[in-house]
């Protein structure tokens, strides 16, 4: 609900985040920051949207373990994903992603603040948000599937 003054009510203009990267004569991709990263050419801008899945979802979900006050302290996984040709427009694109991560949480939550804390991070993780086609999660927590 906005905000409301006496000249009626105010609009609130949500938080903005802003990304840039850079790409040299070489291949390397630098951040705004300066860090830079060199990539070969096997590196497919698709490869690099699933490592930005599988981050942006880890990131995702270690936001809300801090507000839980629990901690991912180890984290492997992967993603994959098809491209082919879209039914609905005939352009090429993700179709279908899927994300397997394996985390270690401490202390360990209970069984139903783990649902929570998992689809909260699915959810939040604008990378899987921003593909028309949701990504599927499977999950390994302390040593077990939720």
């Amino acid at each position: 609900m906005p905000a409301v003054c006496d000249d009626g009510p105010v609009q609130v203009k949500p938080k903005e985040f802003r990304y840039a990267i850079g790409l040299g004569a070489d291949g390397a991709v630098s951040t705004e920051s300066g860090a830079s990263l060199a990539l070969g050419a096997e590196w497919t801008p698709e490869h690099l949207l699933l490592a930005g899945l599988v981050r942006c979802s880890l990131d995702s979900l270690r936001h809300h373990l801090d507000r839980a006050g629990i901690q991912l302290t180890s984290s492997i996984g992967g993603a994959s994903a098809v491209v082919t040709r879209r039914e609905s427009d005939g352009r090429y694109a993700v179709v279908e992603a899927s994300v397997e991560l394996s985390v270690q949480l401490e202390p360990a939550p209970a069984p139903d603040a783990i649902a929570e804390l998992l689809e909260k991070a699915e959810r939040d993780c604008f990378v899987g948000a921003s593909l028309v086609a949701k990504p599927s999660y499977r999950w390994i927590v302390n040593g077990r599937e939720p």
